[in-house]
């Protein structure tokens, strides 16, 4: 899962930059459109956005989906816009638009079943997040830089004033989310962001050893392997040949 320092990822940034693929426009176009929409109809926010009491007692369960499509001022979206460029160009490369495009709403979506979740706890700081309403592709995001980080964990990242490695912000931002989360009145967003780290994580580490995969990649290994054979490749040559290249 690890691989050393892109050459393609900027030293200043937290990734390339790199042209917009087809995926990554569209996203940034339905979330345009949607902050245009509810810039017009700001009722469809109640709506569309994550409202844990909507789809515990009215099963509004469309909202678990629709809520990452949803900012709350043009900073929320040019920040949120701009790190999913940063950090998705570079994973998209690695994965592929069709697995990039999976984890994205896999983290995004699961961000926000683990926000249900936590406001259903019987505690104090957990009951307000129950009424509040949940919006922006933080989980996602969050989702994103963390898999950033495992793929890139010594790339500089710039966090407000420091030059600090992917690994370690990434740590510094979920101890931050956690605290904040249980502390402080702004919880819904604070628990939204943990649970795109989390889900994020259990996501890549299922991917890395599931059993399906494993198997998948012997037998790859073994047909390759058995290609080779076939039409007399050898790497470095065999003991007979002069130079000893690949032929």
């Amino acid at each position: 899962m690890r691989r050393s320092v892109s050459p393609y990822a900027s030293s200043i940034s937290f990734g390339p930059r790199g042209p917009l693929s087809a995926a990554i426009k569209g996203l940034i176009a339905a979330n345009a459109l949607m902050f245009v929409a509810t810039s017009f109809e700001p009722a469809l926010t109640r709506t569309l956005g994550l409202v844990p009491v909507d789809i515990a007692q009215r099963f509004f369960v469309w909202q678990l989906g629709t809520y990452m499509f949803l900012h709350g001022g043009i900073f929320h979206i040019l920040f949120n816009m701009l790190a999913l460029w940063m950090f998705g160009t570079e994973l998209e490369r690695i994965w592929g638009t069709r697995y990039f495009l999976k984890f994205y709403f896999v983290t995004g979506i699961g961000a926000g079943v683990l926000t249900l979740a936590f406001s259903l706890l019987p505690f104090g700081f957990s009951q307000q997040v129950y009424y509040s309403i949940v919006i922006g592709a933080s989980g996602a995001i969050y989702g994103l830089l963390l898999a950033y980080a495992m793929y890139f964990p010594e790339q500089p990242i710039l966090l407000i004033v420091f030059m600090v490695p992917a690994k370690i912000c990434v740590a510094i931002l979920g101890a931050i989310e956690l605290l904040s989360s249980i502390s402080q009145p702004g919880g819904a967003a604070n628990a939204t962001h943990l649970g795109g780290l989390l889900v994020a994580y259990l996501f890549l580490k299922s991917a890395r050893i599931h059993p399906l995969s494993e198997v998948r990649y012997r037998y790859l290994k073994w047909k390759i392997n058995r290609v080779r054979r076939k039409f007399d490749v050898y790497s470095g040559g065999r003991a007979d040949d002069w130079d000893r290249r690949v032929h």
